[in-house]
C-alpha cells in the first residue's frame, strides 16, 4: 500500500518546523476546545499527533485511491449535459473517500464541523493531493473557499454554508469573464438588488474552476453605472436554488479532470457578503492570496512526482550497459530537479507559516482586543505574508514547469508518449504559472517588496543563522549574492525611472527569491543534514542566475529599453 506523506520524510521536517508551537498555541487558544469535543487536542504534543495522523490519512487515500485513478481521469474527464456536470468516475471515487475520511473542511472551526486545522499542514494535504492527481487538487483544494466565507461573511452565513463544506460539498470562485481575465476591475455579471432587499445575478463566468459546485463565491457590478473595482461586491450563490446553468466545458490540455466552466447566471439568487463595493479591493484581493498559495502546493506536488517519475526512470533505464543515471549529464538533471523541489518546498512552508500566524490574529481580534505586542507581531507577520505569497506562486510554478520538462527529457522518446506518467504532469504542469495570476502579475505583486526592502530585510534576518562549519562556505557564498542584490537593487532604484524598475522587476524578484530559498534550505540543513545535498547544488545554481542577472542589470542603460520597444521616460 502506497502512502504519499510516510513515503516522504521532508513534509515531516516541514510539519515540525520550531515555529509550529507558537501557530498551535494562536489557532488553539489555550486548547479550549478539548472541553467541548473529544478529538480537540489538549495539548501541543496531542495536536501535532493529530496533523500526524490526518495527514496519514492523506497519504493513504492518495497513494491508493487518487494516484490510481488519475490517469483513467485523465482519459475520460468530466461531462456537462443539461446544463449540468458529471465528474468522471474516478473522480466521483475520489471525493467519496476524502468525504468518507473527514478530509473536507479542514481549516474549518470546530463549532462549523471542520477539524480547525492551521494553514500550513492544511497545504501539506494540498501538496500531497497535488501529487497523487493536480486536476483533483483543484476540486479538493477548493475548499478553501470557506475560509473567505468564515472570514467576511455574517455569522447568519457561516451557520448556513461552512458546515455544508466541512460536509463535502463542493466550491468555486466564479470571477473571471469572457472580457475580464486577470483584468477583474472589468468585472460586468450584474447584480440587481430587489424591493425585498435580495438579490440576484445575470451574466456569463468563463473560466470557472469546478463551476458546477454546490456553493459558490461570485464577483459581480453591484453599482449600476460604475466601471471599475469600486463598483463589484462578493456574493454567494446556492446551487439548490438554481439560476445557473452550465453553457460548456473546456477542452484544457492538462488537469482535466477539473471541469473548467463557462456559466449562465439568469435571474441566479444570491446573497451579499460583506459590505458593498468591496468585492474586488477587499474580499477577492484575500481569496486570491490563498488560492495563490494553494497553487504553490499544487506545484510543489507535482515537482515531486515530476523528480520520482524521473529518478524512477532514470535508475531503470539502461542504455551502453548501465542505467542512465549513471551518466553525469542526467546525474546533474536530477540533483538540479532535487534541488529546486527542495527549495520550492521549504519557500512555499515559510511562507504558510506566516500566513498562520497573521490569520490567527486577526481571528483572535474578532473576540478581543489584541495587545500591542500582538498587533506589531500581526503586522510584521502580515507584511512577510504579503511578501511571500507572490515571490512562493511565481517560483514554485516556474519550477514546477521546469521539473516535469526535465522529467520528460530524462524520458527521452517515451516520455512523448501516453504510456509515462510524465506526460501528463508536463501537462498538468504548464496551467500552475498561469491560473490565480501569472508568473507575470506576480512579479508586479512582489517588486514592491523589493523596492521597500522587504526582502532584504527577511534575508538579513535570515543571515543570523549559526551554521556548523560544514555550511559556512554556503553561508559566504549567500552573502557575496545578497550584496549582488543589494547593488542591484540600489543601481535600479537609484536611476528613478519607473519604466526601468518594471523593466527589471523580473530579475530582481528572481534574485530575492534564489536568495531567500537558498538562506531557508541552509536552515533547514542545520535542523536535519538530508537536505545537505540540495544545499549545495541549489546555492550553486542559484549563485550563476544571480551574477547573471546581476550582470544584465549592471551593463543596462535605460536607454536600452528602445530595443524592446518599452518608453524609458520617468
Amino acid at each position: 500500500m502506497a502512502n504519499f506523506y510516510t513515503d516522504n520524510p521532508a513534509l515531516k521536517h516541514h510539519l515540525e518546523h520550531p515555529m509550529m508551537e507558537k501557530i498551535v498555541e494562536l489557532k488553539e487558544r489555550n486548547f479550549a476546545d478539548a472541553e467541548k469535543y473529544d478529538y480537540a487536542p489538549q495539548d501541543f504534543a496531542d495536536a501535532m499527533d493529530n496533523y500526524d495522523r490526518v495527514l496519514d490519512i492523506v497519504g493513504e487515500i492518495c497513494g491508493d485511491i487518487v494516484a490510481e485513478n488519475a490517469e483513467d481521469v485523465d482519459h475520460n474527464g468530466p461531462k456537462v449535459e443539461n446544463g449540468r456536470v458529471t465528474y468522471a468516475e474516478g473522480t466521483q471515487k475520489n471525493l467519496d473517500a476524502c468525504r468518507k475520511a473527514g478530509l473536507m473542511g479542514m481549516g474549518m472551526p470546530r463549532r462549523l464541523g471542520g477539524l480547525n486545522f492551521p494553514i500550513t499542514p492544511y497545504i501539506m494535504a494540498a501538496d500531497i493531493v497535488s501529487r497523487a492527481d493536480a486536476g483533483f487538487e483543484n476540486l479538493w483544494g477548493l475548499q478553501d473557499c470557506a475560509e473567505t466565507v468564515y472570514e467576511f461573511a455574517s455569522d447568519e452565513q457561516k451557520e448556513k454554508y461552512i458546515p455544508r463544506v466541512c460536509a463535502g460539498e463542493t466550491m468555486s470562485m466564479d470571477l473571471t469573464e469572457p472580457d475580464a481575465g486577470s483584468d477583474l476591475q472589468s468585472v460586468m455579471l450584474k447584480a440587481t438588488e430587489k424591493e425585498d432587499g435580495t438579490w440576484v445575478l445575470n451574466g456569463v463566468k468563463r473560466f470557472i474552476t469546478n463551476g458546477d459546485s454546490d456553493i459558490h463565491l461570485v464577483l459581480a457590478r453591484s453599482e449600476a453605472g460604475s466601471k471599475d473595482g469600486r463598483g463589484l461586491s462578493m456574493f454567494i450563490y446556492d446551487k439548490r436554488n438554481g439560476g445557473v446553468t452550465v453553457r460548456r466545458i473546456e477542452n484544457k490540455m492538462g488537469i482535466k479532470g477539473s471541469p473548467t466552466c463557462e456559466l449562465v447566471y439568469k435571474d441566479a439568487p444570491a446573497e451579499l457578503v460583506g459590505s458593498r463595493r468591496m468585492g474586488l479591493i477587499k474580499y477577492v484581493m484575500a481569496l486570491m492570496n490563498g488560492a495563490r498559495l494553494g497553487i504553490a502546493a499544487q506545484s510543489v506536488g507535482l515537482s515531486e512526482n515530476a523528480y520520482r517519475e524521473a529518478l524512477a526512470y532514470a535508475k531503470d533505464r539502461k542504455q551502453f550497459g548501465k542505467a542512465i543515471i549513471e551518466f553525469p549529464a542526467v546525474a546533474e538533471m536530477l540533483a538540479i530537479m532535487k534541488a529546486k523541489l527542495d527549495a520550492s518546498r521549504t519557500l512555499l512552508y515559510a511562507c504558510s507559516r506566516y500566513v498562520d500566524i497573521y490569520k490567527a490574529y486577526d481571528d483572535i481580534a474578532k473576540e478581543r482586543k489584541l495587545t500591542p505586542e500582538e498587533r506589531q507581531e500581526q503586522k510584521y507577520y502580515s507584511k512577510l505574508a504579503d511578501a511571500y505569497t507572490p515571490l512562493a506562486k511565481g517560483m514554485t510554478s516556474e519550477f514546477c514547469n521546469q521539473n516535469a520538462y526535465d522529467c520528460i527529457q530524462i524520458h527521452g522518446g517515451s516520455g512523448f508518449m501516453k504510456d509515462y506518467a510524465c506526460e501528463r504532469i508536463y501537462r498538468d504542469a504548464r496551467i500552475t504559472s498561469i491560473y490565480e495570476g501569472t508568473t507575470q502579475l506576480q512579479t508586479v505583486a512582489a517588486i514592491r517588496h523589493v523596492s521597500t526592502g522587504t526582502y532584504l530585510d527577511s534575508i538579513r534576518e535570515m543571515d543570523k543563522t549559526e551554521v556548523v562549519a560544514e555550511d559556512q562556505g554556503v553561508k559566504n557564498t549567500l552573502q557575496f549574492m545578497t550584496q549582488q542584490y543589494a547593488a542591484a537593487v540600489e543601481l535600479v532604484e537609484g536611476a528613478g525611472n519607473t519604466a526601468f524598475r518594471d523593466f527589471m522587476a523580473r530579475r530582481l524578484v528572481e534574485m530575492a527569491g534564489h536568495i531567500i530559498m537558498g538562506y531557508l534550505l541552509l536552515q533547514d540543513t542545520q535542523r536535519n543534514g538530508e537536505f545537505r545535498d540540495s544545499l549545495n547544488v541549489y546555492v550553486n545554481y542559484g549563485q550563476a542566475e544571480v551574477a547573471r542577472h546581476a550582470d544584465f542589470i549592471t551593463n543596462f542603460k535605460p536607454g536600452d529599453m528602445a530595443y524592446y520597444g518599452i518608453k524609458a521616460e520617468n
